[in-house]
């Protein structure tokens, strides 16, 4: 007789990039136990988990007015009898969720902080931040002693029709954290010197917050002479409309961010511009990727703010530094082409 198909509920609510590296995670889990997997994640990203083919259902977690809709989630995660809740948050508020749910074991990270250790059962792995956060998610696969699969980020958006030219490069040039940017009068060099030497079109990406910046933008190049097409498409777009453009492009230039990280799922290449942040943690994962950065003696700090007059990491970052891993990339690509 068939024994009954294991069930396995996910809780990763955040952020964007967060979500990307618990992909090849969740996956190894769904088939190594050949699982049912639920996804609780916050109702800004339930859109785009469902993309993601592994993921049976996708449970919101209100992170506003949390208290009024708590009875809504807890009837969710206890709607079935899970064999195993894995939180790959590890915050007490997902260690909450994972408490209240009807499974036979709950493992935490070894990330895990703010007391929620006491809500498990187990944590997987020991505390190492000297790695990928892919690889620190994998912990719980080892954790159960399943097999540690090669890494791979299963997602599905669909794509849109897109009359803009090849080679297409899309540009993030804006994060929610200043310190974070690559100052934009470079990222219009850059792109200034993609179109003449690539004949490329450039499409720009970003929050609605972005789109004043990102049109600045897109006037400076198209008011350049020989200019190709330009495209601002940010606030336009959804994730998962992001996520579908992104699959068209033929290379995404982007700060840290989360959207790199949909770039690298998509197995889209990227030139990452990093500065306060350790791209060895959170940088595009996998071999071929590119990252650019300084050698200043403070980065990375990990700080939300410079000590500094200027940002000096992200400032001392030169566009003829990013055009190098841009042309490595597209070089590549276009002799790829001709083969």
């Amino acid at each position: 007789m068939k024994s009954e198909r294991k069930r396995i509920l996910v809780i990763k609510l955040s952020s964007l990039g967060d979500i990307f590296h618990a992909i090849p995670a969740v996956h190894n889990l769904q088939i190594a136990l050949d699982a049912e997997v639920d996804w609780v994640t916050q109702p800004e990203y339930v859109d785009l988990v469902k993309c993601f083919p592994m993921v049976s259902t996708v449970i919101p977690f209100p992170r506003r007015k949390f208290w009024s809709r708590a009875g809504a989630l807890v009837r969710a995660v206890r709607g079935k009898r899970y064999d195993y809740v894995v939180d790959l948050q590890g915050l007490i508020k997902s260690a909450v969720v994972a408490r209240v749910s009807r499974a036979g074991l709950r493992i935490g990270p070894s990330y895990q902080r703010e007391g929620s250790r006491f809500l498990y059962d187990a944590v997987a792995g020991k505390r190492n931040k000297d790695r990928h956060a892919v690889d620190e998610n994998l912990d719980v696969i080892r954790y159960l002693g399943l097999p540690v699969l090669p890494v791979q980020f299963p997602v599905r958006f669909p794509a849109p029709a897109v009359a803009e030219a090849a080679p297409r490069i899309a540009l993030v040039p804006l994060s929610r954290r200043v310190n974070k940017n690559w100052p934009v009068s470079h990222f219009v060099e850059v792109a200034r010197r993609i179109q003449k030497e690539f004949n490329a079109s450039i499409f720009l990406f970003g929050s609605k917050a972005d789109q004043a910046g990102c049109e600045g933008m897109r006037r400076a190049l198209l008011a350049t002479p020989g200019a190709r097409a330009v495209v601002n498409l940010a606030g336009q777009t959804s994730l998962v409309e992001m996520g579908g453009w992104f699959s068209r492009m033929d290379l995404v230039l982007a700060n840290d961010s989360g959207p790199l990280h949909m770039a690298v799922a998509l197995g889209i290449p990227v030139v990452a511009i990093f500065g306060p942040t350790d791209p060895k943690r959170t940088g595009p994962y996998g071999a071929g990727q590119h990252v650019v950065r300084s050698e200043i003696d403070c980065c990375p700090c990990f700080g939300k703010d410079c000590r500094l007059p200027q940002v000096e990491c992200m400032e001392r970052i030169t566009p003829d530094q990013v055009m190098v891993a841009v042309c490595d990339v597209l070089s590549v690509a276009k002799a790829e082409k001709t083969i």
